[in-house]
Parts: structure tokens; C-alpha cells; sequence
């Protein structure tokens, strides 16, 4: 049965994509173009070098990538040396990533182009979750101002994740047939998996499949972080220093079809996902499946007076959720919780060389998102019928953007922009377990609601890059941007204390209820940068950035003073969980980031040895209230020695985060110590293949990440964790990892 909705959805979504790459595949196989070119005499063009990387970006590039891939399943891992960037505890392979404080929704996150959307109320099926990392081949990140090419909805940022590009044979004559495989094992939570792929390709049309799996079970810490146990309401038996729901499985799989021909390429990617189980130690609920079809077909083509791309891109997915063994005792019915989703978006942008100096940009973006959010009858008060915490939830967007880029000469460049975006979202009526009022009476109230919301976004890009000498340039740059409310932020609209529990996407332990009258945040932003290196960037280089973004109408949170939400005891409740209601403020962001690399020198015993470091720090600030933001990363830093000797590269680190004092009093956020860790890798590569091996948290140490969250994982998860108040989920300890991967 579900084998068969998803062979119904996946052909929804790719059979108009199915016909426009036959019609090119015949195109480039009739022969017209098979010719092979004709040899000219050397040709010499002399012109202005433009810089290799869009103003206000930040480029993970392949070396990068395959040396954190040993360690992690987490798409989202690979940015933790981004200067900036912080990651939101969440699921194995479901970490949120954080630009400069701002999270989630609040950035734009791309995978090969596509804004894949979380379908779940606590956020689960993250974007990045949807792409497996042996599968990345770049990703660049735009940290606080973002080219309005690239932005759109989102005031923190954006990630652009892309997978590797397709490869065609060098001649008209050749055939490129070529494969890959790669395994790994860590030894904390026993965890495994592989990854496959195969390619066949000619000069014009390449055919490629992708697969990969992983799982482990519970991870454990540097130490006891509680007293070993089931939890006050029975479930699996777990040690002091056992994590409880941080076990997962899952499965991807991705299949490539493109055709290149004489500067213009179509490319289409039909991919699925299917996890089975992925546990959430930081909130109420496990992930008990999640099944995604996704379809992307995108055109890039060159022309005389510039370059166009145009990308149309779906996604189906159907999430479950429910408590895992390590919440309850086996038998038990617990609490399922349903969603289905649909995300259909479009992109069209052409870049105009007005002139030899000069680029103009235009585009027009449309993304449909559908949501439906139901909970199947359980028993007791949870019952008769089903509790649709939505239905038939509406979130569309369409944008409109122009971009002037113009290099004056060789010392300055600059860059405007500005945007415009609607964003429309609706619901459809609701209703509770029962007729009981503990039910009825929300349902009644939101059901009598015009919910009808319409945004009108307008972003504003200006950047600006000064390069005085070959051994520095200077950055700034000043933006506004937007974002709406999501249809949680919007619709969740049940008072009961144990529903709003249930809507949470940030781990904290609190429940939320939605606010239909939020307006979108709008967020002012200004960001200076200099980046000072030798002449050819191989020796040594500083990067130095500060940031300060103010926020009107910021989403926050207040405490839920009416319905059933808990009267005078939640609003006064200085510790425990409490009971909120989103609500716009002021904010206020400051912060900066320091990095550096410099070679050290080399000998012929020893290899070559270079080291790097980073420092950032933000603080975040409700202008409202004067209370801290949540989930804000303290000062941390980053140091790490390479040495490449041959065909070996080792790599020793520590890293160093300062205690989390600041923290947001009307969610009781817990604070956290500081910590330092010493991190260990190894690589070795001959010909095709690579060995990988290292150990994380190398001295085993018993910390807490300030990001990850309160703990929840193991006893009740409704009303009760069994858990007391104030623990909050650990970090990893000490974890060997292995890897090879072979090319052929």
C-alpha cells in the first residue's frame, strides 16, 4: 500500500519532467553538435579578473567536505567550521543550522536549488536532512547579507547545498563508465552504513544512481548525566550515560539524468527518502517514519548576451511520529501523531552582461507548500476522533528580485538589490479529540477566525568590496530582509497544555501556541569585513567580520495567560516547562567573527604543516522585554594543526566554548557549562580509494553543547520526562571512526 502511493507520488511529479529531458535527450543525440570541433590557433583574451566567489559568501569546497564525512551522517555537521555558523541540537542526521543567532525558518536553505520545507510540528524532517553528505560536492553559505538572488524569505541567511555536478566524457567517441562505494563505522552507538554509485556517460547525456544508508543506536556520553533507569513511565532500561532516543536509521536514494550540449545543460534528479525510525532526545516525540519523493529538473544555458537558468521541483512527504521504545513500555498505544505535506516551486533568472564590467540580474520565484497535521484517536481523553492540529494548512510565495552588479575597476565593486515577495497562508477548520470542552471550546474560537493572511516582503541588498593591494579587501554591506510566520507560528491553536507541548521546534521542552495576527519579521542588518593575505594566498591570511542586525516584529515568545494554558503558575513559573504563545518584538543581534590560517613551514622528514582558527561570538537581545534571545551561542573557538606528509594528512584540534550565562527567562532556558575538546583525524589516499580514521572527543570528556537542547528522551512525553528538570542533552563522547571509500 505504501509502496504504491509512493510510486503514485513519484509519478506525479516527474512525468512533465520526463517528457522536456526526452525532448532534449533527442536533441543532443541527432547528431547536429557530433562532429569534433575544429582546432584553432592559441587564442589570448585579456581582461579584468572578476573574484571566484558572489560578494558575501562562504565556499565549503571538496577537500573540506570529505574530511568530515568520516565522522557524521548530518548534512548540516559539515558547516561547523564556518565561521558563524552554530548547529541546534535535533535528530541524528536533523541538525538546524545557525547563521549569527538565526535559525530554522529564519534562513533560506537550498538543496541543488530546491527550498525544502520541515512537514512536521517540531521541525523534524529539517531541509538538509533530505540529503545524505556523501552526496554533497559543495556548499556555500551567505552569512547576514545575502544577494536578493539568493535570498528570499529569510533574514538570517543562506545555505546553498549542492551534490556533485555531472560528469560527460571528453570526446564525441568515448564512453565514461565509473563507480563508487564507500563504508564507515563509529564506534559510539555502533553506528554504520554505506554509500553507492554508479555513472555512464557519453559527451552529451550522463546517467547516474546514488544510494546510501545509515544507522546507530543510542550514543553515549563522556559520563553519567542522570541516574541510570526506565523513567517514571516505564520504557527501555537505559545506563547514566546512555542518550536516550538519539538512535536513527536511514536510507536515500537519488537518480541523475542530464544532457549537455554546446554550452547549455538539463539535468533531472528523482530522489526518495525512508527513515524508519530517528529518535529526538531533546523532544516529546520520536520520528517513527518519514517517507519523501523529491523531483528537480533545472536548465542552465549560456548565450552571447549572458546566462539563463530556470529550475521547476517538487516534493511529496508523509511523517509519522509517536513515542519510541525509550519512552514508554512496549504495548502501549502512545500518541501518534501524522503529517502529509506537498512542496511545489518554480525559479526563473536570467544574468544580463549589460556590459564588460557590468551584470544585471533578474528572476521571478513561486513556491506551494501544503500541509496537513492530524492525530489519530489513542484512547482515554484522546478519543473518538482524530485531533487535526491542521488542516489543509496554505503557505505560497511569489517573488520578484532585479540585481546590478558592477566592477568600477580593479579596486571596487559593488552590488544593489531589491526584492519583492508575497506570501499568502491559510487553513481549513479544526477539531479536537472530542466534544469535551478541553477540546471544543479552542476549536470553536479558531474555527470563527478569518484566516486568511497575506505578506508584502520587500528586501534590500547593498554591498560594496574594496581591494587597495594583492594582499587585502575590504567587505560592507547593508540589507533589509523579511519573513513571514510559518503555519505553525500562525495556526497551532489548542490552549490544552499536553497539544501545545507538542508543537515545539526547539527543543526546549515548553509548548507553543500560534498567534494568527504575527506580522513578518523585518530585520536590518549591517556587516563590515576585511581579509588581509599574502599576495598569493598560500602563506598565511586574517579574516575579520562584525555584524549588527536589528529586528522589528521579531518572533518570540511570551507566556500563555489565557484558555488552558495554566494561569498564574505559568506566568510566574521561574523553572520547569511553561506554557507560550509566539508573539512579535524587537531584537537586536550583535556580534563578530575572527579566522586564520597560516602555513608553518615544511621539511622533507615531516611534510608541510599549516594551522587555522576560528573565534565568533553573538549576543541577542529581546528589545522588548530585555531578556536574552534563545538558543544563542556563546564566545567559542576553533584551533587545529595539519600535516600533510605524502599521501597523509593528520589533523590534532581543540575546541573551546565559553558557559552559556545569557539565557531566556520566559522559556527557563538552562544554562550550560563551558567546555574544551581535542578532536583527532587521519586520511591517507592512494589512486581511487581513501582510508579515514579519527577520534572525536578524544579525552572522553562529559560536556553539554549550549545548543542542544533539554533532555527528554527516555519516560513520559507528554506530561512527564522522568527525567528532572534542568537536564539538558550531552554531547557525544569518545568516538572512533573508520572509513573507506573507493572510486573505479
Amino acid at each position: 500500500m505504501k509502496t504504491t502511493c509512493i510510486s503514485r507520488r513519484l509519478a506525479t511529479l516527474t512525468t512533465p519532467m520526463l517528457n522536456s529531458l526526452a525532448w532534449a535527450v533527442a536533441v543532443a543525440s541527432s547528431g547536429v553538435h557530433a562532429q569534433s570541433p575544429s582546432h584553432l590557433g592559441e587564442v589570448v583574451i585579456t581582461g579584468t579578473r572578476l573574484p571566484s566567489l558572489p560578494l558575501g559568501s562562504t565556499l565549503v569546497g571538496k577537500d573540506a567536505l570529505i574530511s568530515r564525512r568520516a565522522a557524521t551522517s548530518d548534512t548540516a555537521q559539515l558547516l561547523q567550521d564556518v565561521p558563524g555558523v552554530s548547529l541546534y541540537g535535533a535528530g541524528g542526521v536533523s541538525s538546524l543550522p545557525v547563521i549569527h543567532g538565526l535559525a530554522d525558518d529564519r534562513l533560506r536553505i537550498q538543496v541543488d536549488g530546491m527550498d525544502l520545507m520541515a512537514a512536521c510540528p517540531n521541525h523534524m524532517n529539517s531541509p538538509l536532512s533530505y540529503i545524505d553528505p556523501s552526496r554533497v560536492g559543495s556548499i556555500s553559505v551567505f552569512a547576514g547579507i545575502t544577494p536578493v538572488s539568493v535570498g528570499g524569505d529569510s533574514i538570517g541567511g543562506t545555505i546553498q547545498v549542492q551534490s556533485a555536478p555531472p560528469e560527460f566524457a571528453d570526446r564525441a567517441d568515448a564512453r565514461l563508465t565509473q563507480g563508487e562505494a564507500g563504508t564507515f563505522y563509529r564506534s559510539n552507538g555502533r553506528a554504520w552504513g554505506f554509500n553507492l554509485g554508479a555513472t555512464y556517460a557519453s559527451q552529451n547525456i550522463h546517467i547516474g544512481y546514488r544510494s546510501s544508508s545509515a544507522q546507530t543506536s543510542n550514543y553515549l556520553a563522556g559520563g553519567d548525566f542522570k541516574a541510570a533507569g526506565p523513567g517514571t513511565s516505564g520504557g527501555a532500561w537505559l545506563a547514566g550515560n546512555e542518550v536516550g532516543s538519539s538512535a536513527y536509521t536511514a536510507k536515500n536514494q537519488d537518480i541523475a539524468l542530464a544532457v549537455h550540449n554546446d554550452g547549455h545543460l538539463l539535468q533531472l534528479n528523482v530522489g526518495s527518502q525512508r527513515l524508519p525510525f530517528e529518535g529526538f532526545p531533546n523532544q516529546r516525540m520520536d520520528m517513527t517514519g518519514n517517507d519523501s519523493t523529491q523531483a528537480n529538473l533545472r536548465y542552465t544555458g549560456k548565450f552571447p548576451w549572458g546566462g539563463l537558468q530556470a529550475r521547476t521541483y517538487g516534493q511529496d512527504t508523509e511523517h509519522f511520529m509517536n513515542m519510541g521504545p525509550d519512552r514508554f513500555s512496549y504495548g502501549t498505544l502512545g500518541m501518534p501523531m501524522n503529517t502529509k505535506a506537498k512542496t511545489r516551486g518554480a525559479l526563473a533568472q536570467a544574468d544580463i552582461a549589460w556590459s564588460d564590467r557590468t551584470t544585471i540580474r533578474v528572476g521571478a520565484e513561486a513556491l506551494n507548500y501544503s500541509l496537513y497535521d492530524w492525530w489519530p484517536q489513542a484512547g482515554g481523553v484522546m478519543g473518538p476522533r482524530t485531533f487535526w492540529n491542521m488542516d489543509y494548512g496554505t503557505r505560497d510565495r511569489a517573488g520578484l528580485f532585479a540585481e546590478w552588479e558592477a566592477l568600477w575597476d580593479t579596486q571596487w565593486r559593488t552590488q544593489l538589490g531589491l526584492r519583492h515577495e508575497t506570501v499568502s497562508t491559510n487553513t481549513g477548520p479544526v477539531q479536537g479529540y472530542n466534544a469535551q470542552a478541553i477540546w471544543a471550546s479552542d476549536a470553536a474560537a479558531f474555527n470563527a477566525l478569518d484566516r486568511v493572511r497575506t505578506d508584502h516582503n520587500l528586501d534590500f541588498t547593498a554591498l560594496m568590496r574594496y581591494v587597495p593591494q594583492a594582499s587585502a579587501s575590504f567587505d560592507a554591506g547593508f540589507a533589509r530582509k523579511s519573513h513571514s510566520p510559518n503555519l505553525y507560528q500562525r495556526y497551532a491553536w489548542s490552549t490544552q497544555p499536553m497539544a501545545s507541548l507538542m508543537n515545539n521546534f526547539v527543543g526546549d521542552g515548553n509548548g507553543y501556541i500560534g498567534n494568527i495576527d504575527l506580522t513578518p519579521e523585518v530585520a536590518h542588518t549591517l556587516s563590515v569585513s576585511a581579509d588581509w593575505h599574502d599576495a598569493d594566498q598560500t602563506v598565511w591570511g586574517v579574516q575579520a567580520k562584525g555584524h549588527i542586525t536589528e529586528v522589528q516584529d521579531f518572533i518570540d515568545a511570551q507566556r500563555c495567560n489565557f484558555g488552558q494554558c495554566g494561569g498564574t503558575a505559568n506566568l510566574t513559573a521561574s523553572s520547569g516547562f511553561v506554557n507560550l504563545q509566539y508573539v512579535n518584538h524587537m531584537a537586536r543581534l550583535v556580534g563578530f567573527d575572527l579566522s586564520g590560517q597560516a602555513h608553518l613551514g615544511a621539511t622533507a622528514d615531516t611534510g608541510s604543516f599549516k594551522a587555522t582558527g576560528t573565534l565568533s561570538y553573538v549576543r541577542g537581545e529581546n528589545r522588548s522585554t530585555g531578556d536574552h534571545l534563545y538558543n544563542i551561542m556563546p564566545l567559542n573557538a576553533k584551533l587545529a594543526v595539519m600535516q600533510t606528509w605524502g599521501d597523509w594528512t593528520n589533523t590534532a584540534e581543540v575546541q573551546l566554548v565559553a558557559a552559556k550565562t545569557d539565557v531566556s527567562r520566559v522559556r527557563n532556558e538552562i544554562p550550560t557549562a563551558g567546555y574544551g575538546l581535542v578532536h583527532w583525524r587521519s586520511s591517507v589516499q592512494w589512486q581511487q580509494t581513501r582510508l579515514d580514521i579519527g577520534v572525536e572527543n578524544l579525552l572522553n570528556r562529559n560536556y553539554t553543547p549550549p545548543l542542544g537542547g533539554a533532555y527528554l528522551g527516555q519516560g513520559a512525553s507528554m506530561t512527564s520526562t522522568g527525567i528532572p528538570w534542568g537536564t539538558t542533552v550531552p554531547g557525544m563522547g569518545r568516538s572512533i571512526h573508520l572509513a573507506l571509500s573507493m572510486r573505479f
